[in-house]
């Protein structure tokens, strides 16, 4: 069977070189609910393409959240350290480390002796989370608008630019990466280091996938939602702060769908 390929022979998607590619959610292997100790005799191990040994806890964890993003990691399911350190090629030492930062993320929760368990996002956790964004996010763009020059958000169009690629093809996880990285470059602007990475928190908790998906679960629903940092572009770069508010304001309305 032929090799899973690197990160670093796949479309550019900014983890490090040597991150397994994605694999089907056959590919993960989830601890049976009535599996006693983290380890089992009964579990598959994964295939195993290799993890390289620099930063091996930082590719890992890139690995996981990629998973996470894709759903190839079910919400829900648990899954055990030492298995999944087996597909990656890695001991189970730095999957329980990634996992440990996941749990501090909201995206896994600790099962003793068992592994971890995917947190499952209901609608209305969404929700939530695109309120408490909007919140935060809302005011300091329509104030950025009116104090930011207007040659400073040629800046973001490559940024912006990378979403567009990345929806286009359809790519979950590489858009989630772009999309946030569009949306703390804007709030940077603004000079706040705190107020973005609360918000690029907040982001990647609103990534993770509902159990049949979330509300960027399909290609289109990618493409429009890349579409609109165009247009919220072309607005600033217009000073048409009318538009600006109202495109905005349905940015975060739609992450709430």
């Amino acid at each position: 069977m032929e090799q899973a390929r690197t990160r670093a022979d796949s479309a550019p998607s900014g983890l490090p070189a040597g991150v397994p590619e994605r694999r089907g959610t056959a590919g993960w292997h989830q601890v049976p609910e009535q599996t006693r100790g983290e380890h089992t005799h009964s579990e598959t191990p994964l295939p195993r393409p290799r993890v390289e040994r620099t930063s091996v806890r930082g590719q890992v964890l890139d690995a996981l959240r990629t998973a996470l993003v894709d759903g190839e990691l079910v919400p829900g399911e648990v899954y055990s350290a030492p298995v999944l350190g087996d597909g990656l090629g890695v001991s189970a030492t730095p999957v329980r480390e990634a996992m440990q930062q996941l749990a501090r993320e909201g995206a896994v929760e600790v099962v003793p002796n068992r592994g971890f368990r995917v947190t499952e996002r209901s609608a209305r956790e969404l929700a939530e989370l695109a309120e408490v964004r909007a919140l935060i996010e809302v005011p300091v763009v329509l104030r950025l608008a009116r104090t930011v020059p207007v040659a400073r958000w040629a800046e973001l169009r490559p940024l912006a630019d990378a979403t567009a690629v990345a929806a286009a093809g359809g790519d979950r996880a590489h858009y989630a990466e772009t999309d946030r990285a569009f949306h703390r470059a804007m709030l940077a602007l603004g000079g706040n280091e705190q107020l973005v990475q609360v918000a690029d928190d907040l982001h990647r908790r609103s990534q993770w996938p509902l159990p049949g998906g979330g509300p960027l679960s399909r290609r289109a629903d990618l493409v429009a939602d890349a579409a609109e940092h165009m247009a919220l572009l072309a607005a600033l770069e217009a000073q048409d702060l009318t538009v600006v508010q109202a495109l905005v304001r349905e940015h975060f309305a739609g992450a709430a769908d």
